[in-house]
């Protein structure tokens, strides 16, 4: 009795199998301030808290069954025998003066390595050093462990609340998150013969749903089609964004305020998403254009993942995502305009289906053998798919707290594929938003680029508000 992988997560460790750049592990640096006392926990403290809490994560305490993938039948978490929480927290302190420079390059290193797939696919490491006696905690979770709605779930476990909060539906109580998590873990019998009936019955199953909804299969069919055309018949464009990439990262973060987002949001149009997609579209053509592109693409397109867990499934691992792809107009000088495409373009997917044909495709995808599976994986991550990947996971809204220190932010991280040598992390908590830049280290050597037209994307969008 084990827990298996579905399809989808066991696709991630395909994609690190079929190219040696690819690293597929989510993760964060959560920034606190000093203890009461005026220093950081000590190792020991942090071990000892963090153990106390995995019995609500046994997950965290299991390793793959196989460390690779494309048998006949997909991996499945076992109890490692050997398992030692010191393999897995460590400890590290920053160059002086530890301030954004010297914490964004320690984290873009601590990125850059792979997890050991003998071992249960998580990092964690207590960060000392940084600036006014704060420090941090770097998180690195194996994304098919658990995705980034799903790890800030995780992050309630580990971490205190000031107080319960009282909203209904908004967090569940210690009793019922335990309850979830639980059922979330459930284990399943296994083996090569359960796992090809297994997709037997999938299959069957869909059949049955078709024939019994024959409008929803319109539909889910009329979407898949239109993704098809939409997203692979017409290729993503070609730039210097899509190029071969190494292990090694560069890292840097930009700020903003989630109160002045939603302001923007409110006066100009938009979402929060929206308002955010706008500010990485002119840095994304900042970069573009400071390259000198042969041919300036007029759009760019973002894989932008969409949580699609029902409220049961709080606090389950593996993941739950589907993806939007949305047309980002990096060609528009004019900022306003460029955020009305947005929300225009935005609008227009949620309301088409593009989600639902997304969707499909990889209820589809799960139904191949896991033998011929990661030539799927490759094809659902192609650059003729998308250009960047731009995610944006909401955290908490109120604050956080480890051993009495209030946490302050958190800089996010989503991995790289194959190919994609940027990718855009968006993270809110407590009233400020965080933007994690990641990009391979060779060809992106011009990420502050990057981060500094994010910046100025929010700095017209404000100032447009103000007039």
């Amino acid at each position: 009795m084990a827990d298996q992988l579905s399809a989808l997560d066991a696709t991630f460790l395909e994609l690190e199998q079929l190219d040696e750049g690819a690293t597929m592990h989510i993760g964060g640096v959560m920034v606190f301030d000093p203890l009461p006392d005026g220093t950081a926990p000590t190792l020991e403290a942090v071990r000892t808290d963090i153990a106390s809490r995995l019995t609500l994560l046994p997950r965290y305490s299991q390793r793959l069954s196989s460390q690779r993938t494309g048998g006949l039948a997909w991996p499945h978490w076992q109890p490692d025998p050997q398992f030692e929480l010191h393999n897995h927290v460590h400890r590290a302190a920053l160059a002086a003066p530890g301030g954004d420079a010297e914490l964004c390059e320690w984290a873009a290193d601590y990125f850059s390595h792979r997890l050991d797939r003998t071992r249960p696919l998580w990092e964690m490491v207590l960060v000392e050093g940084l600036q006014d006696g704060r420090w941090a905690l770097a998180t690195k979770t194996h994304h098919s462990l658990v995705d980034g709605v799903g790890s800030v779930d995780v992050v309630h476990l580990l971490l205190d609340a000031e107080a319960p909060v009282s909203c209904a539906g908004e967090q569940p109580s210690a009793d019922a998150s335990r309850s979830v998590l639980r059922r979330a873990l459930v284990p399943r019998p296994l083996g090569a013969a359960a796992d090809l009936a297994r997709t037997g019955v999938r299959a069957a199953s869909a059949s049955v749903h078709a024939a019994m909804h024959p409008r929803e299969t319109l539909e889910r069919s009329r979407s898949l089609a239109e993704l098809f055309v939409r997203d692979e018949l017409i290729a993503a464009p070609r730039t210097s964004l899509n190029t071969p990439i190494g292990a090694t990262r560069r890292y840097e973060i930009v700020r903003a305020s989630l109160a002045e987002i939603k302001a923007i949001g409110r006066e100009l149009g938009g979402s929060v998403n929206d308002v955010v997609l706008a500010a990485c579209t002119t840095g994304l053509s900042r970069l573009l254009a400071a390259r000198a592109e042969p041919a300036m693409p007029e759009n760019l397109r973002a894989m932008v993942p969409m949580n699609v867990r029902s409220v049961s499934e709080q606090l389950a691992l593996g993941n739950r995502v589907s993806s939007l792809f949305v047309e980002l107009p990096v060609a528009e000088l004019d900022s306003i305009a460029r955020l009305h495409k947005i929300v225009e373009r935005t609008t227009r997917l949620k309301t088409s289906g593009a989600a639902l044909g997304a969707d499909t495709m990889l209820d589809l995808a799960a139904l191949a053998p896991p033998l011929l599976h990661a030539l799927i994986a490759r094809s659902l991550y192609a650059t003729r798919l998308f250009n960047v990947t731009i995610t944006n996971v909401p955290g908490p809204r109120t604050a956080l707290y480890a051993f009495g220190a209030p946490l302050r932010e958190v800089h996010p991280l989503v991995p790289l594929a194959a190919e994609h040598a940027v990718a855009i992390a968006i993270f809110s908590y407590d009233g400020l938003i965080v933007l994690g830049l990641n990009a391979d280290c060779d060809s992106v050597p011009d990420l502050h680029v990057l981060a500094d037209g994010v910046r100025e994307g929010f700095a017209e969008l404000r100032a447009l508000v103000r007039a």
